[in-house]
């Protein structure tokens, strides 16, 4: 039997255990209560235990080689400034489509042709030889202010039968605006196009009156239920509102087709969590995919440094803006300038400066053998791709493929090209493969 010293000593040391599991990312789920501002600050963790591991592929500098805006250290190893890998993936670059205004998503139709949305609020069907089309008829009215706009589209797990597609967008409402996710049936019919059976399903709220952090992303999990992803509307009068569970700002949502919360959920049931939540404390997500297992990943705009890389799991608190590892754009602290607080989770990785991440995709393909299994994220500020070798779900290299546009979309083509949407009144879509050799 334990003496009393043993007992004592486990009572005093299990708080700051937890607290450390908490930080990390390992686990505290559901039952977390919402992060305190005045908890205790629980000290950093290193060691071997918590090292990334070492990527045969890995080089000896970082991808990042930029000041960072922050004296901010991370708490885990290869937490940000991943190296390089020793060797670069050569690629070729091409334009296949151009004359898009302001895309923003892409998704590819199961007979190759793309549909695009633009941010004014137009839906394009892109033919194989790269020709745009017509605008889609039957899109709603979107509030294309500032971020807003019509956002991401997904084509129904059984597309090829039930032609629904989702699409989320900025819904002008009432006093203001939010995210809302709408599907519609893609009737396709003499050479034009129109949505049939419009349907909201699900609205973001409340709403406020803003133009910036709408998110947002639509992702298919392998049970056919939906993810979506959505900012806490940046101003500072909102942000804290991705700690509240009565609050639809700052989440990432698991609904079924219809809009209902997914029954396993784990704020179902209770008195005033909002039972559509998956995951909260998010600044704005708007890259999202699953990965090789079918777990979603998910990449958010942090404000000046600080931004991330989560895989979100049901429950967990992600932070913001109780901790981060940026700044206000101003350069004062957010907050109490900390970078972890208790009850929170730490993101897989961060950039700082940071690159603006628009959108994720995950490569299972092998045209580029050496990014199988990897993740592809769309920078805006650092204007190209970014890829991430994962391993044990820790980033062990990251790679720049530069490409002079803000990117604000990437998909994994059917091919096995690697496909990004460049940002602006002119954009295209550029079509990457491996570089011939000589």
């Amino acid at each position: 039997m334990p003496d009393f010293k043993e007992l004592t000593d486990v009572k005093r040391t299990l708080p700051l255990l937890l607290a450390t599991v908490a930080a990390i990312g390992l686990g505290q789920q559901g039952a977390i209560a919402q992060g305190d501002d005045n908890a205790a600050r629980t000290p950093r963790v290193g060691g071997e235990s918590f090292q990334a591991p070492a990527a045969p592929s890995a080089g000896d500098t970082p991808a990042e080689t930029q000041a960072p805006n922050t004296d901010y250290k991370p708490l885990l190893p290869n937490q940000t400034r991943a190296p390089q890998p020793s060797q670069k993936t050569e690629v070729e670059v091409a334009s296949v489509a151009k004359g898009l205004a302001s895309p923003w998503a892409l998704e590819f139709l199961p007979d190759g042709r793309m549909i695009v949305t633009e941010k004014a609020g137009k839906i394009r069907i892109v033919a194989k030889d790269g020709k745009v089309g017509e605008p889609v008829a039957g899109v709603p009215k979107v509030d294309s202010r500032g971020q807003g706009g019509l956002l991401d589209i997904a084509l129904s797990p059984s597309f090829a039968a039930d032609r629904l597609v989702y699409i989320s967008y900025a819904e002008p409402r009432e006093k203001g605006n939010g995210t809302s996710v709408a599907k519609a049936k893609l009737i396709e019919s003499g050479g034009t196009a129109k949505l049939d059976e419009f349907k909201v399903i699900f609205r973001q709220t409340p709403t406020y009156d803003g133009d910036k952090h709408f998110g947002s992303r639509l992702v298919f999990a392998p049970d056919g239920k939906l993810f979506v992803t959505v900012g806490e509307r940046s101003d500072k009068a909102t942000r804290g509102q991705a700690q509240d569970l009565t609050s639809g700002l700052g989440k990432v949502f698991r609904i079924d087709t219809d809009g209902n919360a997914a029954k396993d959920n784990p704020f179902t049931g209770g008195e005033k969590a909002r039972p559509e939540i998956w995951s909260y404390g998010h600044r704005n997500v708007q890259g999202a995919a699953l990965d090789g297992q079918g777990r979603l990943w998910t990449v958010e705009h942090g404000p000046r440094g600080g931004d991330e890389l989560n895989r979100p799991r049901p429950g967990v608190n992600y932070g913001w803006p109780l901790a981060s590892y940026g700044l206000e754009y101003s350069g004062e602290k957010i907050g109490d300038g900390v970078t972890m607080a208790a009850g929170t989770s730490q993101p897989v990785y961060y950039w700082d400066p940071v690159i603006g991440p628009s959108a994720l995709a995950f490569y299972d393909k092998d045209v580029f053998p050496a990014w199988k299994g990897d993740f592809i994220v769309g920078g805006l500020v650092s204007t190209g791709l970014v890829i991430l070798k994962v391993d044990s779900d820790k980033v062990v290299t990251e790679e720049r493929v530069p490409l002079d546009h803000r990117i604000r979309d990437v998909k994994v083509g059917p091919d096995g090209a690697v496909y990004a949407v460049t940002e602006g009144e002119d954009g295209e879509i550029l079509k990457l493969t491996p570089k011939k050799s000589s």
